[in-house]
């Protein structure tokens, strides 16, 4: 059991520079290597981060000028309708207007043209009667005047 334990601390003696230079290997490591790619990393996943939030940001910004912009299309279309449904009014209005004037002219006319139709009417049975009366009179003259013979003409 001596030899082992002999054998042992002479492995483990042996073994103490392999210890050194793994631990300063492994201090070499952390200084040069691990610590630097540590702290690029870190700064990498912040500005990762970092853009991605500002990419939120500027997401949510956009998100909010798109609504702004519908809101104002809306009002803009509904001023447009209210403006279009106005005009549409006032040309329902003029049209109208102009109808009542149109018949009032038509009916003006028809009854100027009754007013004239009957002034002829009244005139004609006028003339008429005048005339009857004149053909009346020279019926009865003719009616009762004796009856003269006229030459014939045969010769």
């Amino acid at each position: 059991m001596d030899l082992i334990l002999k054998q042992l601390g002479e492995l483990l003696l042996g073994s103490i520079p392999t210890m050194v230079f793994l631990l300063l290997l492994f201090v070499i490591y952390t200084f040069l290597v691990h610590r630097p790619l540590t702290a690029v990393l870190a700064e990498r996943r912040s500005k990762t981060e970092g853009a991605v939030e500002k990419a939120r940001a500027d997401l949510a910004a956009a998100e909010a000028r798109a609504a702004e912009y519908e809101q104002r299309l809306r009002e803009a279309r509904l001023v447009v309708y209210r403006g279009q449904e106005a005009r549409r009014a006032e040309a329902q209005k003029h049209r109208a207007r102009l109808t009542a004037e149109a018949r009032a002219s038509a009916q003006r006319l028809v009854d100027e043209a009754r007013a004239n139709i009957e002034r002829d009417k009244v005139a004609a049975q006028t003339a008429l009667q005048g005339e009857s009366g004149r053909l009346a009179t020279e019926i009865i003259r003719a009616v009762l005047q004796p009856t003269q013979l006229q030459p014939t003409g045969g010769q």
